[in-house]
């Protein structure tokens, strides 16, 4: 095991890099090489892990519905077999002076095998664009309409399955390549094995290296400079990248987790989701883009038919069965989300016990299913509380609305055994913000707070909430009381103060 300074003033790297090299220097000490094999010299690559083999006629390839329809039908959706949603709308739901473009995207799930309930997550493959995908091809020399086959050097090495036999350049590219996402610092060691250009290739190994982490950071991740640009950066390595060494050199796309924002009991056959745009701007002139969020925003079903593939995955929330159970839910901006899916799907089997606090800037800008909630106000099914940060000169958010109604909630929790559940975003969230105080605190009163099955704890004094994570709309959230917990006072008033805290001391990052 090798333990890595990162206060070493030129980064964990640093230290790793002698330790590795003494590391396979008593390893070869102590079991050198057969005399018939050699070691492989530093700026070599190694062998690439497949070959593609390009065909000389294109072949009859199949369409990507072709190709997905292969699976059973008897089987849901899966990564490896998603479902072609035909997207049935795609809708702004923010105003139009509102800084980020929030759209509701609807997805017709009939016949796919789908099921899902309040909690649960999908997922979505997303694609590049045109343009990056035309742009990387020119940089490499490739033909997008080009087919190919791909093949293993070594046995037993199984190609990607997602990947279908033959294969398009541009399916590659467009499909399976994360060729807008930001390098690691292995990206620039092979490239500069593979680089001819000997100034490209000096600059190439100065990023490599472990004196060079800072200028890369400098370079590439702090900007978030990504795959492409780099490439573009570096023309002459980029045109003489061999095509075998593609899969090795880009990773490949990962599909993207969303909270599931409706209810089967209330939309059948319908799946909807909650998007944020990712969009943000460095040093760099272009803005970066989020890679899911921006594809999905780009289609337009009113121009025709549009498949999006997708899955389900169970989420980690679990919800009270028992009607008369109370159900607080905190969500503000986005992470009001799942809340939706859990309003419906809770209302629909007649339990009317929800009580969810929503944040957000402005009423008339992001206030997002406000005729929903006020319709399901009205029927008594819901009791919301809203905090809109922008509307008065002192900001306003949802943990001031909480510590407003403290002995509502403090009823509900120790009294009516009710849950509580956060979801929200980490970045913009104001850090160490109070929450209510409450009128007192113990073992048993955070035992009533769950995600699930997990259990809250006592450490070090201090009453401890596992976080509560919503898979692919969030970041770990932790409540975390300051002060020591006095086992039986939870009948007296006394100082807790729990707070919202986004990077919580005492919590593992996930």
């Amino acid at each position: 095991m090798c333990l890595g300074d990162d206060q070493h003033e030129l980064g964990p790297d640093a230290a790793i890099d002698p330790w590795l090299h003494d590391l396979w220097k008593k390893v070869l000490d102590l079991h050198p090489v057969p005399l018939d094999l050699g070691i492989i010299p530093t700026g070599i690559p190694l062998p690439s892990k497949f070959t593609l083999q390009f065909l000389e006629e294109a072949p009859v390839t199949h369409s990507e519905e072709q190709h997905v329809a292969r699976m059973d039908p008897q089987d849901p959706p899966s990564e490896l077999h998603p479902f072609l949603a035909p997207m049935v709308s795609n809708q702004r739901v923010t105003g139009p002076l509102h800084f980020q473009d929030v759209r509701l995207i609807e997805f017709d799930i009939t016949g796919s095998g789908l099921s899902f309930t309040a909690g649960d997550v999908v997922l979505i493959q997303p694609k590049n664009i045109a343009p990056h995908v035309q742009q990387f091809c020119q940089l490499l020399g490739l033909d997008p309409d080009q087919c190919f086959t791909l093949q293993p050097r070594e046995p037993g090495v199984p190609c990607p399955v997602q990947l279908p036999q033959p294969c398009s350049v541009r399916r590659l590219v467009s499909q399976y390549l994360d060729i807008t996402s930001v390098p690691r610092r292995s990206f620039f060691e092979l490239l500069a094995c593979l680089s001819p250009h000997k100034l490209e290739r000096e600059k190439l190994l100065e990023f490599s290296s472990a004196q060079g982490q800072e200028e890369l950071c400098e370079y590439c991740s702090r900007p978030r400079r990504t795959v492409l640009e780099v490439l573009c950066d570096f023309p002459h390595t980029a045109g003489a990248i061999p095509p075998d060494y593609l899969l090795d050199l880009v990773p490949l796309i990962r599909p993207r987790a969303f909270s599931i924002a409706s209810s089967l009991l209330a939309h059948p056959s319908r799946l909807q989701i909650l998007v944020a745009v990712v969009q943000y701007q460095t040093r760099l002139k272009e803005p970066r883009r989020g890679l899911c969020s921006s594809w999905l925003a780009s289609l337009d079903p009113g121009q025709g038919p549009v498949r999006v593939p997708l899955w389900v995955r169970p989420g980690s929330l679990t919800f009270p069965e028992t009607p008369d159970t109370p159900v607080i839910m905190v969500g503000p901006g986005t992470g009001v989300a799942p809340f939706r899916a859990t309003v419906q799907e809770r209302v629909a089997q007649g339990q009317t016990r929800n009580f969810l606090f929503f944040g957000c800037r402005q009423r008339d800008q992001d206030f997002y299913w406000e005729p929903e909630w006020k319709e399901l106000e009205k029927r008594g099914c819901l009791t919301l509380v809203t905090a809109f940060s922008r509307e008065q000169e002192q900001k306003v958010y949802v943990q001031h609305r909480l510590r407003e109604l403290g002995p509502l909630v403090w009823e509900l929790l120790d009294h009516q055994g009710a849950y509580f559940y956060l979801a929200g975003r980490r970045a913009g969230s104001p850090a160490l913000t109070p929450l209510p105080t409450l009128p007192g605190c113990s073992g048993h009163c955070v035992s009533r707070l769950k995600r699930g099955p997990e259990k809250p704890s006592c450490w070090g004094g201090h009453c401890l909430l596992p976080p509560y994570v919503i898979p692919g709309g969030g970041w770990p959230v932790l409540l975390h009381s300051r002060t020591p917990v006095h086992p039986g006072s939870h009948t007296q008033p006394g100082p807790p103060l729990p707070y919202y805290h986004p990077t919580p001391p005492h919590s593992t990052q996930l």
